[in-house]
């Protein structure tokens, strides 16, 4: 079981996450509605879910969803390849309707990296670190 095929975030206003990630960060999928029961991004790597969060709690336990707020210990991560396309991007999330969290800067490990969250909360890190090495589909090469 070594690899992850989707991640699926629980969203409290489809139509409000569907355009941050399609419209605003240009997330590319088939969906063309504004209120999808679920929504899948064609992403190099892994695919990402949108889908309802009290649905997707109710489908985890039916009986007794579970609750919470607030961070929880996950991060998503863009890899970029410069520190102008940090930039670009975090400034690309804000414009979007993102939150900056964490204005892109220069950080302990020797990369650049800022954070931001989506409509529901969820953490992104942008972040370029000067020796990291892409394969031909665009995904951060790490031994």
């Amino acid at each position: 079981m070594n690899r992850i095929n989707l991640l699926t975030l629980g969203v409290g206003d489809m139509t409000a996450s569907l355009r941050f990630y399609r419209d605003g960060l240009g997330f590319e999928t088939s969906v063309t509605e504004d209120n999808p029961g679920i929504v899948f991004f064609r992403n190099g790597g892994t695919r990402l879910a949108l889908y309802p969060l009290e649905e997707l709690a109710k489908d985890i336990d039916a009986a007794d969803p579970p609750r919470g707020s607030g961070f929880s210990g996950i991060t998503i991560a863009y890899n970029a390849k410069s520190e102008e396309e940090v930039d670009t991007v975090m400034e690309q999330a804000r414009k979007a309707g993102g939150t900056v969290l964490k204005q892109p800067e220069k950080v302990f490990w020797g990369g650049y990296s800022g954070y931001f969250a989506d409509p529901d909360g969820y953490v992104w890190e942008v972040a370029y670190g000067p020796n990291w090495q892409f394969d031909g589909q665009d995904m951060l090469v790490i031994d």
